[in-house]
Formats: structure tokens, sequence, C-alpha cells
């Protein structure tokens, strides 16, 4: 019989429990006791839940405190020395300082470890730090506790480990010219060990994920997976192994994974593409193949009868017995269930699947093949009238938008001149020092700014009271920031609930959920608009707040936007026309409010793209095609206005060295960038490049509270003069301040401030 099976379940809570138990832990609110008592109970829930549902493999070790590959390091002691220095190794603090900082107690300005997207997603993984003088041991033994506690409830789940060969490629050398997958062998043993243990305490299967299998792979690397999978197949005891891969296609032909000594392999056949008579050939007899037909990244139904058709194709080949039914990924990627949803539109509602949903999609599949035909009947016929519904439904399509579309022209897509003479303008119309200041955008979101918001929606407030409230805030921050001498200021975006939720929820075409939550990285959660018909602006979303600010400095004021092509990868977007058409429509709805803002006497607007490279295809063969609508809708976005207006936009951690020609191909005047933690090791494609505009490396990591001194950050802009020359740099934090208290932020602006001071003396006196 084929089995119903999942690669990984959300770990944030129904309620986000999580979320609420991480914040009370780092403030001091509750006890390292409580925190771990939520964790437990989460995972309890989770088992459960799927187990009534009817997955018959449950996942554990999906479910982290922080950070995935940060449980990996930290299992396998992959922990820097100014970590060890201070530690005890086994201490939760510790595993937090690792990936966030602290401001306080022994690890008190300690250096985090790196962040960066994990693979396409907006998934951020904690990037581990690896030397040759690294140690590894089995320092903790997460997934065989996580295993056993299952176990003591009656469950018995199948164990998720990152596989080695993702680990090492993914985590980051200490040492120029050093990689970590020279570490390889002498952390095997380990893998082993730990495998050795979940077959004693009764493990049957163990899942390895190795996503980096889709990514382009070098011969060496491939022939690497094969040394490794051939020690671990052949060692005994251990429990039987599911290699599974995800997001895209694997790289190498089928046949170098099929001949490893490995008992299953998942595919995902949602994001790869893959062929059925070639897979089934090469599988060896006792091989499971995983089939990934339901989308772990989306939220819309699936259509069960087409993914029913693909599995019985398998089927047919391999049998019912060698058959797992799977989501395409882990399930972290979308909320957790539909039904908590009580205010989305009913037609809406009917199309779409949360994780729930997901699985139940699986085991109704599941059913279906092994004949039990009677158990879903009623799902399928509810699934095929939503997938009809949503195909005839008037609210998805419109007309006028197509034919805007239509008429876009090359004359859109670029600025009246080249940077060279706009940036000389804009200079002399911003009048700017040498190294000038300025932020990403949002200031604090206070508990009282919360609280007017939450009350005005609920109608406790009337919407003057919270206008009223919103001004006096911004009066408040443009003082502040003209006290503290940043050059150029910004509004503080008290009046947004998230930079992509807050523009969707004024454009048409898009829809909100209330308990949509997904996580984004530690206790940063978001809720991603669903992006469900065309997409067009009524009315001016931010002239009004932006233009308000402007009138209370004779500094300039940014406008802040988000850009198109962060809106398309930061929502659940439709399935039923191509990315590129989408965000094009998104694209000309920003040009709108960008001309607006210009109209409005803004002289700078910033149009943020953290997302930028998030979307790029996991092959490089589809790079091209993707970049060439992608940098389309940046420039139908930003090119409507004048030279005299400056263009600036924000992107996030991202590998820039493969993709700084299509950077430079944006166009944008001013560019900042995540550059802290890496210590400007960033802007070395920069230099490389020669990239002619402006850039603002951030200086200081918002993502820690550690507050940087004004030592650390002229050290930063001095490395950064390495780089750059002086006449091209900002001088900003790395992202927008909105997570941070008052507390932390206006000390270290104060010092970024100075520091951008004295780096202002040095240059005037060489």
């Amino acid at each position: 019989m084929a089995l119903a099976t999942n690669l990984g379940f959300p770990r944030i809570g129904l309620q986000r429990e999580l979320k609420k138990a991480l914040e009370g832990y780092w403030e001091g609110n509750i006890s390292q006791q409580e925190l771990l008592e939520v964790g437990r109970d989460i995972r309890r829930k989770n088992w459960q839940l799927q187990h009534q549902i009817g997955i018959q493999h449950i996942p554990s070790n999906d479910f982290s405190f922080y950070d995935h590959m940060l449980d990996a390091a930290f299992m396998f002691r992959v922990i820097p020395d100014r970590f060890l220095k201070l530690s005890s190794q086994t201490d939760l603090d510790l595993y937090f300082a690792m990936a966030r900082g602290s401001k306080k107690g022994k690890y008190k300005n300690t250096k985090p470890l790196e962040m960066t997207k994990w693979f396409n997603s907006n998934y951020h993984f904690i990037v581990p730090e690896i030397s040759p003088d690294s140690h590894f041991s089995l320092l903790s033994t997460k997934p065989l506790d996580d295993f056993l506690e299952a176990q003591s409830i009656g469950i018995t789940t199948r164990p998720v480990i990152i596989g080695p060969m993702t680990f090492l490629l993914l985590s980051k050398s200490t040492v120029i010219d050093y990689s970590p997958i020279d570490k390889l062998d002498e952390l095997i043993p380990y893998y082993l060990e730990l495998l050795h243990k979940l077959a004693k305490e009764g493990a049957e299967w163990v899942q390895i994920d190795e996503p980096c299998l889709v990514l382009d792979q070098t011969d060496q690397i491939i022939n690497t997976y094969h040394y490794v999978y051939q020690q671990i197949g052949s060692s005994v005891p251990r429990p039987k192994i599911l290699l599974a891969t995800y997001y895209d296609s694997i790289t190498c032909p089928i046949q170098k994974i099929t001949e490893l000594p490995i008992d299953g392999i998942h595919l995902d056949f949602i994001y790869g593409n893959y062929d059925v008579q070639t897979i089934s050939s090469y599988l060896q007899e006792h091989q499971i193949l995983s089939l990934g037909i339901i989308d772990g990244r989306n939220i819309w139904r699936s259509d069960l009868n087409k993914a029913v058709k693909l599995a019985n194709q398998f089927v047919k080949k391999i049998g019912k017995d060698r058959t797992f039914i799977a989501p395409s990924s882990t399930l972290l990627h979308i909320p957790q269930d539909i039904e908590q949803e009580t205010r989305l539109d009913a037609e809406l509602k009917s199309w779409l699947a949360f994780a729930k949903q997901k699985l139940e999609e699986i085991v109704a599949i599941t059913q279906k093949i092994n004949g039990e035909e009677n158990q879903n009947k009623q799902l399928f016929e509810i699934n095929q009238k939503a997938l009809e519904t949503k195909r005839q439904s008037k609210i998805v399509n419109s007309p006028p938008i197509t034919n805007r579309i239509n008429q876009i022209n090359l004359k859109m897509l670029r600025r009246k001149s080249p940077f060279k003479k706009r940036i000389t303008i804009q200079k002399d119309r911003l009048n700017l020092p040498l190294f000038p200041t300025t932020t990403i955008g949002s200031f604090p979101q206070t508990e009282m700014v919360r609280s007017m918001r939450h009350r005005m929606s609920k109608g406790l407030i009337t919407e003057q009271d919270y206008e009223l409230f919103i001004r006096e805030e911004i009066i408040k921050v443009i003082k502040f920031q003209e006290e503290i001498g940043l050059d150029v200021l910004v509004h503080g975006e008290f009046e947004r609930n998230d930079m992509v939720q807050y523009f969707a929820e004024q454009l048409k075409g898009f829809a909100f959920t209330e308990h949509g939550w997904v996580q984004s990285y530690g206790s940063r959660y978001v809720r991603p608009p669903i992006l469900f018909g065309d997409v067009y602006r009524s009315a001016p979303m931010t002239t009004k707040w932006i233009h308000f600010a402007q009138q209370q400095t004779n500094k300039p004021v940014k406008g802040m936007l988000t850009g198109p092509i962060t809106m398309l990868n930061w929502s659940f977007i439709r399935d039923d026309q191509p990315r590129s058409t989408t965000c094009l429509q998104m694209a000309l709805a920003i040009r709108d409010e960008v001309i607006d803002l210009e109209t409005a006497g803004i002289s700078i607007i910033q149009i943020d793209e953290p997302a930028f490279r998030e979307g790029l295809p996991l092959h490089r063969k589809d790079w091209p095609s993707y970049f060439k609508w992608m940098i389309k809708c940046f420039r139908i976005a930003s090119a409507g206005v004048g030279d005299e207006t400056q263009i600036h936009t924000h992107m996030c951690y991202s590998e820039f060295n493969e993709i700084i020609s299509e950077i430079a191909a944006l166009d944008a005047d001013v560019i900042s960038i995540e550059a802290a933690r890496s210590k400007m090791e960033l802007l070395n494609a920069f230099s490389q490049y020669n990239y002619p505009n402006d850039i603002g490396p951030g200086v200081y990591d918002i993502h820690s509270p550690q507050i940087p001194t004004t030592d650390e950050i002229q050290e930063l802009l001095m490395s950064a003069l390495k780089y750059i020359p002086a006449n091209q740099i900002w001088v900003n934090p790395d992202c927008g301040l909105k997570t941070r208290k008052w507390d932390e932020v206006k000390p270290a602006l104060i010092n970024m401030v100075s520091a951008a001071k004295e780096m202002r003396k040095i240059k005037l006196s060489n």
C-alpha cells in the first residue's frame, strides 16, 4: 500500500506560541523551563494533528527554537571560538547568542553568526562557521531526543536531519582559500554515530535532507555525494534512509542518486521537472519513491485528480508498496490551518489549502491510489468544484490591466539621463556632505503604535484620532533625526503594519489573513498577502504621510515604497498566469506612486527590493529569462521621474558576486545593502565590478540587540573604503529598525552619525 507522508510541519504554533515564548525568554519574563515546555507542547500538538489526519510517516526534529541549520551546527559542535571561550557548550543562551547576539550576560558584544536566505525562499538560515581548527563532536542528540519524545506519546516518527553535504556546502569558511567541505571526513563519523543511536532506539526511517542536490553542481561535488552516502548507506546499524531533495529538479543524472545504498528518494514534482519513465527505470527494486505532488510553498488547493493521475503513472511502474505520497517540500513555508480564517471572502477561501489541508489532500490521494474510493469522495468533489469556481470567477481578471500591460514601451524603462549626469544634478539639489547618513526606513514599532493600530481596526478609536496619533509620531521621529544629525530623514513608517501588507492592502487583487503567519527567521514571522487577481492602484498610498513629514523639516525626507519584485516574492501568488505578468502589474502600480511622490516635492524615493535575489531560479540556465523581466519590472517602477529625483533601493542578505551586473542594470542611484555581519566582505563584488553608482553598506546589524560603538562603525567604514571610493559611500544601518527598541536604536544611530563625522574629518585632512 502507498503511504501518506510529510517532510516537515510549521513550528511556530497555531497561535504563534513560539514567538511569544522566545521573546518573553529573551526579555527575562519567562524561565528557560517555561520556554522548553512551550516547545514540547507545540511538538506534541503537531505530531498528534498529523497522526489524526492519517499521515503515516510523521516528521520529527523539524521543530526548532530558531533555525534547523543552527540546530545542526550546535549538535555537531560547530561553535566559533569566540563563543567556546565563554560557554559551557550546552546552554540555550549560547545557542541564541550564536543566532542573534546578546546585549547582556557573558555573550554581550559577541558577534553572532551570519544569516542568509534559504535557497529561493523567504526563510533565513543561520550560516555555520567552519575553519581548519573546527573540531566536531556529538554535542547534543536532538533528533534522537525528539524521536523518543514522540514515542512517549505513542507516535512513531521519521526523524529529519540536514544532510552532511548540504550542511557543509551552505557553511562559511572563516579562512581564505579553505572550504568547509574539506572537513567532510571528520564530520561523517558523527552522522554515523547519530544514525546508530536512532536505530538502537527503534527508528525505522530517517529523512536526510540534501536540498543542495538541486543546485548546479560540479562533477567533483557529485562524486563527493557518492563518497558520503556510500559510507552512510553501508553503515550498520542504521534506519532506512530517505534522501530528500526539494525546490527544483536535481541537477545530476538520476542514476547517480539511485545507485547509492539508500532506501528511498524524495523528489519535488511541483517545482522540479522529472520524467516518469527515466525515474522508474533507474530506481532499484528495494527503493521507495517519495512523490512530492502537493505544493509545500503555496496556498492554493491542489488539483487532486491531476495529482492522482501522476501518482498512478509511478504506481503502475513500481507498485503501491514502493510509493510515498508527500508535499513537495517541508510545509514550513505556509500557514498552519485555513480553518482559523473567519473573515476571508468565502469564494476565495474555498480555493485555499494551508498545511493542515495539504496533509488532508495527501491522505485523500493516498487512499484513492490504494483503492479506498469512498474514504474521501466528498473531498474530491469539493476540490473539483472549487477549482472550477476559481477558473470562472470574475474577481480574478481585469481587462483594463491587461491592456495597460500591452502598452508598455522602451521609453518607460529608461531614466532621462545616465547616472553620471543625474548624480551631479542630484548632489547640487540635495547638498549632502561626504558619507551622508540615513536609515533604511522604519523606526521602532512600539507597543503603543501597535495598540493604536489595533484599536482603530476594531473601531475603538476614530480614524481621525488614529491619524492624529500617527502625525504626532512622525513629528517626534523627524525631530529626533534632526537632533542627532542625520542627513536624509525618513517618516518612520508608523502607519505601516508590514512592508508588503501595507501596500497590498491598498492595491486591488490582494486578500489578507488574520492568522496566516509564516516564519521568516527566529521569532520574526510574516503574514504574506494572497495575490489572487489582477493588481492595480486605485488611489495614492503613501503621499499623504511622506508629504506631511517633509513639511516638518528642511532636510530631505525619503519616500518609502516596497518594490514589485519583493511584493511578488513575499506574497502567495496566483498560479494561473506567469510570475512575470503579475510582477509587471505591480510595477505599474508602484510607478504611479513614485510619480505622485515626485509631484508632491519628494526629492529622494526608496524602492525597497530586499527579495531581489530571492526569486532567482536555482538553475543558472534559467537566470537570463528571470533577470530580463525582473529588471524590466524595477525599471518600470522607478524610471518615470526626472533626473533631479534620486532613486534608492535596499537589498537584504545576498551573494552579490554572481549577479552584480544585473544589480547595476537596475540603474538605481543609490543601493543600500546588509554588510555588517560579513564585515564588508560583500562589497568585494561591487569593487571588482567597478560599480558606478552610490552604495550604502550597512554599518551595523539590526538583527542583533547589540549596540555598535562609534569605533566599530568607523572600522567598518574604513574597511568599506578598501572597496568603494568615499564619494560613493552612504552610511546607514543594515535594515529597517522596526523590530528594535528605542533604547537600542537611539545610541546606535548617535554612534553611526558620530562615526560618519569622524570619517569626514579623516578624508578632509588627507
